[in-house]
This record gives structure tokens, C-alpha cells and sequence, in this order.
């Protein structure tokens, strides 16, 4: 009996909420998209959107911005050293300065952290308005590496590097590193390099605290195959394609 043809799929409408679809197009955080709902500044096939969370079809909603119409921004791939003190974060209920006062007058469109370093933190950071690429480089799955140099108040032993290696527990959850070694000791403190391909919260100075060692400074000098290198405290930059392309590897 004749099998018979198969039927092409029909296209399935990409369906977010405006909020997300904004973002997505690169226009503005999904934070300041529901603040600019809020405030009737846009519309949505000819009618004034007040609900963040109203589903559009991405492929085929006009959406309009202070009347001009939305058009998705240039994909953007940027690095950044992150100096300490720093929130990262688009604002601050409290006022504390923040990463996006380093690009506020870059005229470039707006961008996303991928990932996170806390305040205290410092080093690489990698910025976006490419909301795809952005969630594969922080899929869990995919096990990128972050390497880090640590400096801690006192001087671990051999054994203690290895538990970190092997992993600890702390809050009811397992935290390891892939990799440790020793850079440099003084008489009361080290820098460790700490390699990391997962990513829990504050788990470095948590790992460190179960052995009883305080972190004192903490600086992330690696993503993957990206580093650091030579970019100042608070610099900026663009990502070259080939680093773009080392990074989206699998």
C-alpha cells in the first residue's frame, strides 16, 4: 500500500509576552519593557499594550515604541573587567553604583549579563543582546569552565585542595571544583586557581568557608577558552568572531 506524503509542518507562531519579546529584539531589559507598558509607551498591532505578560507572535506583532516601530538591534558580544564593588544588575533599589554605569555612555544598544559575579567579585564578564546564544553559553548541561585566582586567608594544605576537588557539602548541596592548584603563598595567605563547570551560587566562598577559609579576593580571569588577558579594570570590548565561535562551541 502506497505511503502517502508527508505534509510540511506549518509554521508554529513564536508566541512570548511583550515583555520578553522586547527583550529578545534587543531593545531593553524585561524589567524596563514592563515599565514602559506601564507607562502606555507602547503598542501592539495598532493598540496601546498595558500587559506585560500579553502574548505576541514575534514573527508577526507590529510593536511600536513611543510610535516608531520596534526593529531588532545588531547582535552585540561584549567582555568585561568587572571591578570590585560593583552590582550586576540594570539598578539598584539602593542606589549602589552598578556594570551598567560602564556602558551607559557607550552608545551601544542594550545588553544582558550572561551569568553573574557578585558585588565583591571581580573580572570577566560577558554581555549580550543575543538572548539565544546567551542561554546556551549558561546551559548547565554544556559544563563551560570558569577559572578563577582566589585569594585566601591562610595557607590550605595539599589535602584540603584536594577536597575542594572531590567536593564538600554545604546548605544540603555538593560543591566541587574540577580543577585547584596553588599560584602563590606568603607566610598568611595564598592565590589559588580554582576551576569551576558548574555554577552555584557564591559556591567558591562557600567551598572555601566548609574548610574554614575566608575569601579575601576573588577575580574571574577565564570562560572557557576566553580570557582576560590584557583589558584594564572597568574596560570594555567587543568579542572578535573567533572568540564568539570558541565559546559557542560545544
Amino acid at each position: 500500500m502506497p505511503v502517502p506524503p508527508r505534509r510540511k509542518a506549518s509554521a508554529v507562531p513564536q508566541r512570548v509576552s511583550l515583555a520578553r519579546a522586547m527583550s529578545k529584539l534587543g531593545l531593553c531589559s524585561r524589567t524596563e519593557a514592563a515599565r514602559w507598558i506601564e507607562e502606555g509607551r507602547v503598542e501592539v498591532d495598532g493598540r496601546r499594550a498595558r500587559d506585560p505578560e500579553q502574548r505576541v507572535d514575534l514573527a508577526r506583532s507590529r510593536i511600536r515604541v513611543d510610535g516608531a516601530a520596534a526593529q531588532a538591534a545588531g547582535k552585540l558580544y561584549l567582555m568585561m573587567n568587572k571591578p570590585r564593588g560593583l552590582l550586576t544588575t540594570r539598578e539598584d533599589p539602593k542606589g549602589r553604583p552598578t556594570v551598567y554605569g560602564l556602558l551607559k555612555d557607550s552608545g551601544l544598544p542594550w545588553v544582558a549579563p550572561v551569568g553573574r559575579l557578585d558585588q565583591a567579585s571581580a573580572g570577566l564578564l560577558l554581555f549580550t543582546n543575543d538572548t539565544r546564544w546567551a542561554d546556551a553559553l549558561t546551559d548547565p548541561a554544556r559544563h563551560v569552565t570558569k577559572t578563577y585566582h582566589v585569594q585566601v586567608a591562610g595557607l590550605p594544605t595539599p589535602a584540603e585542595l584536594a577536597r575542594l576537588r572531590a567536593g564538600v557539602r554545604d546548605e544540603g548541596e555538593k560543591l566541587a571544583a574540577r580543577e585547584v592548584s596553588l599560584l602563590r603563598a606568603g607566610t598568611k595567605n595564598c592565590w589559588l586557581e580554582i576551576v569551576l563547570d558548574e555554577g552555584r551560587n557564591r559556591q567558591l566562598r562557600r567551598m572555601l568557608g566548609v574548610l574554614g577559609y575566608e575569601t579575601m579576593s576573588l577575580m574571574r580571569v577565564a570562560i572557557g577558552p576566553l580570557t582576560l588577558g590584557a583589558l584594564a579594570k572597568g574596560e570594555v570590548r567587543k568579542l572578535t568572531v573567533a572568540e564568539r565561535k570558541a565559546l559557542s562551541q560545544p
